[in-house]
């Protein structure tokens, strides 16, 4: 019995693990693991809880004497619950989370104690040499720094008996430079709050606080994991480089919304009450589109601290998974032929006095601020759709786009067809309204009046849309289901940011230099801004061939590849987009992209040494031994007497399986060497472009002609798992 066997015999008689309810109700034991504003108040004297909510809310600094404090307090509270250790947890450029745990026992004068110091919470050196850098350093400058993030609150993890304080940080180069993703995720936040308040002050003096808010859908796929071991594609890469769908795919659609499998359900179970305790607050589950695909969907919160949640989730996924005999798949495009998996950013504004501000209000005044706030991000993507496109590529993502549903590899804004018609009225409107105080007054009254109208139609999604809006917030479709989302968010926030404050400069111009009212000003701003914005609007099927040659018609250049996009991140508009928001420097920038380049790159290296070992190890060994088997087959039949039109099928599938297995062995050759080839290259951007335009359809060719020896080949001699194997066990 062959490994593909034996794995398939382990995985069909697996059952599913029961898993004990921890508590009745969510409520009940929700964020039980959290250093959360509630375990302050129990474990802070008075003046260190006001300390570091000062610290959270308005970026007040912590003193020694009160982070020695807060030290304490999380030491007591972290040990009543069985903590052992503490770690500074970051997000380096890998897309990963790092944490070096450290123990809380100390020699001390000759004495084991208990010890944890501001000094310790406030600041790590971790030894950063091995991770990504993008060239901001060498790799012997090792040392970087790790410094709290108060506004991110601690957490416990437990893995296995063992419990560890795990403290969100921020990483540094000795520097200064950003090594990670948190970094300039909080100085973008910190940029798009000073101009949102600005520009909300047009509309309501009490706003003096606005929150980006983000809500991360995360798509995944679940496999068994013998059979997940005995892919070595799957193991190394995260996705199958051979195989397709035979018979059955998606076709049918039974699987979405379906019932969830008992297996799945108890690693559903068990994954939801881990999130509840680290305070994820995951609330929807389902069956996706394709076949063994799962959706995790959270509340919405602060973006900081989703993006540090859907960086825990995602590493429960992989942990928790094991425990039920199942691995988690989290690549953009684990199988050929069917949906790929994405993770939806639904991102919005609220302001301190509780106002979404892409949720139209119930007075022409607040729908007036929803419109500003709604074009105004129309404008930022439409004239930023370039970098948003670079902050979502990789070469997962590249697979995904375009493909299986997924929206196309360049940017486009569906907001449905009633809020396409109120802006059509804004920019149609006649230049009489600005000097004519009853048409200004009839104005607002008719575009609120339309607002609740449309709010019906205009709920629904376009799945094909890279950027939809859904009625109350922008859903940014096009982001990979492993990516960080602090890559897009730091974006998002950037360039609605510098929108918001070009915005506050052309209406505050009109006001002082042409004397305009200030509600006539606004609306003269906007409605060039619509007229501007118009180009990125579609509301039809984003895939269509008709979209494409609309495309060209508006002019709209995109790049469809991780390599042409990651070109953005140099412009200068680019570079003064972000260092002028204090957000990025150029260097920063230049450093991320070669970082995404070098991981482009090694991914390639990877995949197609891989695929060659794949062929050359498992695939010809099995193909030859069939074709042996039908050699001797004829060779019987000659032997027997019977004549040679008697066996044409033999014939005809030894020739075919000779055919094909001769121009799989060039094509191997050809990738082998022009792999060896572009792997030597020094240059970062042509290395990736070469391996874009040569190594992918190479790939591809390889994997077509290996599926069709699949088809031919018997049943029992196939080394690999299949795809309904991997996909159909439940």
């Amino acid at each position: 019995m062959n490994l593909r066997f034996k794995a398939l015999e382990i995985a069909q008689s697996r059952t599913s693990n029961y898993v004990e309810p921890f508590g009745n109700k969510i409520s009940e034991y929700f964020a039980c693991n959290v250093f959360n504003d509630k375990t302050m108040e129990q474990y802070l004297s008075g003046e260190a809880y006001e300390h570091v909510q000062n610290a959270i809310h308005s970026g007040e600094k912590i003193t020694r004497a009160i982070a020695n404090q807060v030290a304490a307090a999380m030491k007591t509270w972290a040990m009543s619950k069985g903590a052992t250790h503490y770690t500074h947890w970051f997000q380096p450029l890998n897309g990963l989370t790092a944490e070096k745990h450290d123990s809380f026992f100390k020699i001390k004068n000759g004495h084991a104690i208990e010890e944890f110091i501001g000094d310790a919470l406030n600041q790590q050196r971790p030894n950063a040499a091995s991770f990504p850098t993008g060239g901001l350093r060498s790799t012997f400058e090792a040392r970087g720094y790790t410094a709290w993030d108060p506004s991110s609150p601690a957490f416990i993890m437990e893995i296995g008996t063992g419990k560890t304080l795990c403290i969100p940080t921020i990483f540094v180069a000795y520097t200064g430079e950003a090594l990670d993703y948190k970094a300039p995720l909080l100085k973008s936040q910190i940029f798009l709050e000073e101009q949102s308040v600005a520009v909300c002050q047009y509309f309501d003096r009490f706003v003096t606080k606005v929150t980006p808010m983000l809500g991360c859908e995360q798509e995944f796929f679940v496999v068994d994991e013998a059979m997940y071991t005995a892919r070595p594609d799957l193991l190394l890469t995260g996705r199958t480089l051979l195989g397709k769908p035979s018979a059955k795919g998606q076709q049918l659609d039974d699987h979405y919304f379906g019932a969830i499998p008992d297996r799945i359900y108890a690693f559903l179970l068990d994954l939801e009450q881990s999130c509840h305790k680290l305070g994820i607050p995951v609330q929807t589950r389902h069956n996706e589109v394709a076949p063994s695909q799962f959706e995790i969907v959270p509340q919405f919160e602060e973006v900081n601290i989703s993006v540090d949640h859907n960086q825990l989730l995602m590493d429960l996924l992989n942990r928790i998974a094991k425990r039920h005999g199942l691995r988690a798949l989290i690549h953009e495009k684990p199988f050929q032929g069917i949906n790929g998996s994405a993770k939806h950013n639904n991102w919005s504004l609220f302001t301190n006095t509780g106002k979404n501000l892409l949720a139209p209000g119930e007075t022409p005044r607040k729908s007036m601020l929803f419109l500003t706030f709604l074009i105004n991000t129309l404008k930022a993507i439409h004239d930023n759709s370039d970098v948003l496109s670079a902050c979502v590529s990789s070469a997962g993502n590249d697979l995904r786009l375009g493909h299986g549903g997924a929206p196309p590899p360049f940017i486009s804004v569906f907001i449905g067809e009633g809020l396409t018609g109120v802006l059509e009225d804004i920019e149609k409107s006649g230049d009489d309204w600005e000097i004519n105080e009853s048409r200004k007054q009839e104005l607002k009254l008719d575009i609120h009046n339309k607002i609740p109208d449309l709010l019906l139609d205009n709920t629904d999604s376009n799945r094909t849309s890279p950027i939809a809006f859904t009625g109350d917030k922008f859903e940014f479709r096009m982001v990979g289901s492993s990516h960080n989302s602090a890559s897009p968010m730091i974006v998002m926030n950037t360039i609605v940011g510098n929108q918001l404050a070009k915005f506050k400069v052309q209406v505050d111009q009109l006001i002082k230099k042409d004397k305009l009212k200030k509600d006539t000003a606004i609306l003269r701003v906007l409605k060039k801004m619509i007229t501007a914005s118009k180009p990125i609007l579609f509301e039809g099927d984003s895939n269509s061939a008709d979209w494409k040659k609309e495309l060209e018609k508006r002019k709209i250049k995109f790049a469809d590849n991780t390599p042409a996009a990651l070109d953005s991140y140099l412009t200068p508009r680019v570079t003064e987009l972000f260092e002028s928001s204090g957000v990025l420097t150029g260097v920063e920038l230049k450093a991320r992209r070669d970082n995404l380049l070098r991981r482009y790159n090694t991914q390639f290296i990877i995949e197609s040494n891989l695929l060659s070992t794949l062929c050359r190890n498992q695939i010809f060994p099995a193909v030859l031994k069939f074709q042996t088997a039908v050699a001797l087959n004829l060779n019987a039949l000659k032997n027997s007497g019977v004549g040679n039109g008697e066996y044409p099928m033999q014939q005809d599938l030894l020739s075919k399986l000779l055919l094909s297995t001769n121009h799989l062995e060039s094509l191997i050759n050809q990738l082998e060497k022009t792999s060896a080839i572009i792997t030597e290259m020094s240059d970062l951007r042509k290395k990736s472009g070469r391996f874009f335009a040569e190594i992918t359809p190479l790939m591809a060719s390889i994997r077509d002609e290996v599926d069709t020896l699949e088809y031919y080949v018997a049943d029992e001699v196939w080394p690999l798992p299949k795809y309904r194997e991997l996909l159909f066990l439940w």
